[in-house]
């Protein structure tokens, strides 16, 4: 019989309890058996709340625990690279939350510790796997839009008030932490999804500029880049804008069509040909990483390909330094 996946997770915070954290027990193979997080009381009631038979305080503890092969780290980051080389190093797989690292330099040292041990580091971008944007990749690979020609992203939004607390500002704007700003947060999904459909970029340039003062990290973007596969692509992104002039959408338009679809609103594909208009509505999971998860089981386990790797994440980080710095 193949071994179960004991997981262990390094930051039990938001991220975990809903989206990931849950999916660790639903999936077949695998079980989550231990907690850290560096507040022990936050740790011993996430275990609590969640029946994680163990809980600590710190990250060694958690890594060197007999009971636990297997490792997510769900941490901001810029820690991302010193726990999943810990956890490579003692043996045990990897799943780390996105974008991969707070630099791309950070990356490829934690794709050079996963060569050398032969342990497999994985990625949370987890919308390769999910219904709607599945559905995407096969509109593109059926030829239904003929041949992709453009990719246009737009992500606009008002600042939220966590965002806008210059006493108190969250880690996603720290770009010591973070990488950069919710840019980095938010378009990392987006890269890494156009990455999976398109291939590699391999041309990008960009803008960045911090217009509302609110953080220290840029708040608006802009870019133009072509893809490996030849497709050209061009994305706005700000996150100090009006109400009135929010925006999610993706745009990919094809000699014979168009796709538009969400990001982070979950809204149906929609697919445009000539006179006609088709919508593929879709349900995710209820913990929205449950699919990426059991592709990561089961690429553990030797049972399939992992379909977000530490190489396939690296790239989106290069890319956003690029556009950025």
């Amino acid at each position: 019989m193949k071994k179960k996946i004991n997981w262990g997770i390094i930051g039990c915070g938001n991220v975990t309890e809903y989206k990931s954290g849950p999916a660790f027990n639903k999936v077949e193979g695998s079980k989550l058996v231990a907690v850290m997080r560096r507040d022990a009381e936050l740790a011993r009631d996430y275990a609590h709340r969640h029946r994680v038979p163990k809980w600590y305080s710190d990250a060694d503890d958690l890594i060197n625990d007999k009971d636990v092969n297997a490792i997510y780290v769900a941490t901001p980051p810029s820690s991302h690279a010193m726990y999943a080389i810990k956890a490579m190093k003692a043996g045990k797989p990897v799943y780390v939350e996105k974008p991969m690292a707070a630099t791309f330099e950070q990356c490829q040292e934690m794709n050079a510790v996963s060569k050398e041990t032969g342990v497999p580091l994985f990625v949370a971008y987890y919308r390769r796997t999910l219904p709607g944007f599945r559905k995407v990749k096969t509109l593109l690979e059926d030829g239904t839009i003929g041949r992709p020609l453009l990719v246009n992203i737009m992500l606009v939004r008002p600042a939220t008030a966590a965002e806008s607390d210059k006493d108190s500002p969250i880690w996603r704007v720290q770009p010591d932490v973070a990488g950069g700003g919710i840019f980095y947060d938010l378009a990392s999904h987006q890269m890494d999804f156009l990455d999976f459909l398109f291939g590699p970029v391999k041309k990008v340039s960009g803008l960045a500029r911090n217009f509302g003062h609110l953080y220290n990290a840029e708040d608006t973007v802009v870019a133009q880049m072509e893809f490996e596969n030849g497709v050209l692509g061009s994305g706005t992104w700000s996150f100090v804008s009006d109400n009135s002039s929010k925006r999610d959408v993706i745009e990919i338009i094809g000699t014979k069509g168009r796709i538009e679809f969400s990001t982070f609103g979950h809204e149906p594909v929609l697919l445009f040909k000539e006179r006609d208009f088709l919508e593929f509505p879709y349900i995710n999971p209820e913990n929205i990483q449950y699919n990426l998860i059991s592709n990561v089981v089961d690429a553990i386990r030797g049972d399939a390909v992992g379909v977000s790797t530490g190489e396939t994440a690296a790239r989106t980080n290069l890319v956003m330094e690029k556009i950025v710095y």
